[in-house]
C-alpha cells in the first residue's frame, strides 16, 4: 500500500512509498484511509525540523489529523465496517506516568509518551492503518469529510475545558468578551466554540483579503486587521493565542482584563523582542491573572470537538477546507497559498 514517509530530521525526504499492510500488533481495527489533515507540524517535519521514527526504523509515515472507514474491527469494539473514524494522535507513555494512568495522556509528566506521525510511531498518512478501539472515536457519517476536523477541534476542545476548569476558581467569575488571535484553522475553531457558548467573540488576523473576515462574520464574531485597537482596548475575559508570533504574544501578555485567562496555543519561532517582565509579572499579581500553554488532546476533548461540528453550521464548516489535493497530489499540499486555511489530502480521490 501507499504511504507518505520521510527520515525524520532530513530535509526534503519526504516520498510516496510503498509500504507493509499495518501490523495486528497496532491495534485491532483496520482501517482505510479517507482523508489526512495537514498543518504547520506536518511542514515542519517535512523540513527536517523535527520527527522521530519508530524504534529501529529509519523512515516515519507523515500525518497525525485523520479520518478513516472501518474495514474490519473486534466483536465488542463498538466499531464496525463502515464505520468513519479518527484516532488519537498521542499514546501514553509506558510506565505510566500518573497523568497516562489516568486517561490524561496529554499531559503526561516524564516525556516518554508517542505521537502518530510526529514522535516514535507511524502516522496516519497510508492508505490503511490499524487502531486499537481504546484510541479511536466515532465519527458521525453525516460530517462527510470534515470528520477531518475533529482532530484540530480536539486541541481547542481541550483549551477550552482547561479554561473553565480555572474559571472555577471563584464562583463569580462569568466571561463574557474573548479575543483569538488567528484566523487559521484553529482559531476559526476556537471562535465557533466561543461563539457557541454565547461569548462576544472577536478574532484578530492581519489577511483581510480572503474569505476569513466573512467567516468570522457568520459566526455573529467581529474580526480585527488593526492589532492596536483589538489587543489593548478589548480588555478580554478570555484570550486564545493562536498564532504563535512572539510580537502578538507580548501583547496579549498585557492586554486580558482583571482576573483574566490567557491561553496560549500557538507555536512559532524563537525569537527575541523586548518584554517587560517586570511590568508582566506586576499586572500578573494584581489582576488575579492566569496565563497558561496547552497542547494535544484526550478522549473527553475528542468527544467534545465532534460534538462541537456536529453542532456547527455544515456550510460553514465546509469553508474552512480550502483545498482537497489527490493522494498522487500530495506535495501540493505541503505547500502553504495565501488564504489556506485547512487543506486536506484526500485518499478517496
Amino acid at each position: 500500500m501507499r504511504a507518505i514517509t520521510l527520515v525524520p530530521g532530513q530535509i526534503d525526504a519526504a516520498r510516496i512509498d510503498e509500504v507493509p499492510e499495518p501490523p495486528a500488533a497496532d491495534g485491532g481495527i483496520l482501517v482505510r484511509t479517507v482523508a489526512l489533515g495537514i498543518c504547520g507540524t506536518d511542514r515542519e517535519i517535512v523540513s527536517g525540523a523535527y520527527g522521530e521514527a519508530p524504534p529501529g526504523e529509519a523512515r516515519l509515515v507523515l500525518g497525525h489529523e485523520s479520518l478513516g472507514e472501518v474495514i474490519s474491527a473486534p466483536a465488542g469494539s463498538g466499531f464496525g465496517p463502515g464505520d468513519r473514524l479518527v484516532g488519537f494522535v498521542r499514546r501514553p507513555d509506558p510506565v505510566p506516568c500518573e497523568a497516562c494512568a489516568a486517561g490524561d495522556w496529554d499531559m503526561c509528566r516524564n516525556g516518554r509518551y508517542t505521537e502518530c506521525g510526529i514522535k516514535g510511531r507511524h502516522g496516519y498518512g497510508a492508505e490503511r492503518f490499524r487502531v486499537a478501539p481504546a484510541f479511536a472515536i466515532k465519527v458521525d457519517r453525516s460530517l462527510g469529510i470534515l470528520g477531518v476536523l475533529v482532530e484540530p477541534a480536539s486541541i481547542v476542545a481541550k483549551a477550552w475545558d482547561q479554561i473553565d476548569r480555572i474559571g472555577r476558581r471563584f464562583g463569580s467569575w462569568r466571561p463574557r468578551r474573548v479575543l483569538v488571535t488567528g484566523a487559521g484553522a484553529i482559531g476559526l475553531l476556537a471562535a465557533l466554540m466561543g461563539a457557541q457558548r454565547g461569548f462576544d467573540v472577536h478574532v484578530l488576523d492581519r489577511n483581510v483579503h480572503s474569505i476569513k473576515p466573512r467567516l468570522v462574520g457568520d459566526l455573529g464574531a467581529r474580526y480585527h486587521a488593526d492589532p492596536a485597537s483589538a489587543v489593548s482596548e478589548l480588555a478580554a475575559d478570555v484570550i486564545l493565542e493562536c498564532t504563535g508570533a512572539p510580537q502578538v504574544i507580548a501583547a496579549v501578555l498585557a492586554a486580558q482584563a482583571p482576573s483574566g485567562i490567557v491561553c496560549l496555543l500557538g507555536l512559532g519561532p524563537d525569537h527575541n523582542i523586548a518584554f517587560d517582565i517586570g511590568r508582566f509579572n506586576r499586572a500578573l499579581v494584581l489582576g488575579n491573572d492566569v496565563v497558561f500553554g496547552s497542547v494535544n488532546a484526550n478522549r473527553q476533548h475528542y468527544e467534545m470537538a465532534a460534538d462541537a461540528l456536529m453542532r456547527a453550521d455544515r456550510r460553514w464548516l465546509e469553508r474552512l477546507i480550502s483545498r482537497r489535493v489527490p493522494l498522487a497530489r500530495w506535495r501540493e499540499a505541503l505547500d502553504p497559498r495565501e488564504g489556506d486555511i485547512k487543506v486536506v489530502i484526500d485518499f478517496t480521490a
